[in-house]
């Protein structure tokens, strides 16, 4: 540990390539966790729905699309951040913000996700009951996407 603070700064190391991975890591694993848990939420209101309102089942699939998106956010960070680590002149500086970058995106929409399947389950089954429901249920899911592609924005502002 003490070697990595006293190394030659000029001189490549394994130790900057680490926290750059670990930023991939971050944004893949935990937009797919915030993707998987909205998609799964979403489902159990979409099946309670589709028993005894089969013809709304369609109206209520809508967070699930959302849901999947969180998982496209992710990827799209995880495939810039691969780019831009290297093997020479790749410093601690650098591999910091990609892992922040990979934080970021991954837990804003690992957060977007829990939030998504929340409102996909409870409006879900209450668009079986009510169609007026629906367009209160899609405003509070875009504003709940929003929180994913917040940290979309400021992950690609770390990246650079």
């Amino acid at each position: 540990m003490l070697t990595l603070f006293l190394s030659d700064p000029n001189k490549p190391t394994e130790g900057e390539a680490f926290f750059g991975f670990m930023g991939v890591a971050f944004a893949l694993i935990l937009s797919n966790f915030g993707a998987a848990y909205g998609t799964c939420k979403s489902s159990i209101g979409i099946s309670f729905s589709g028993i005894r309102f089969p013809d709304k089942v369609m109206k209520s699939v809508f967070p699930v699309i959302m849901a999947g998106i969180l998982g496209i956010y992710g990827l799209i960070i995880s495939v810039i951040l691969i780019q831009k680590i290297t093997v020479t002149g790749y410093q601690y500086h650098q591999a910091f913000s990609h892992m922040a970058s990979g934080l970021c995106c991954g837990l804003a929409s690992l957060a977007s996700g829990l939030a998504i399947g929340v409102v996909g389950e409870t409006g879900a089954r209450a668009l079986g009951l009510q169609d007026k429901v629906f367009v209160g249920m899609m405003l509070i899911l875009i504003f709940a996407e929003a929180l994913g592609l917040y940290g979309v924005i400021i992950a690609l502002i770390l990246t650079n």
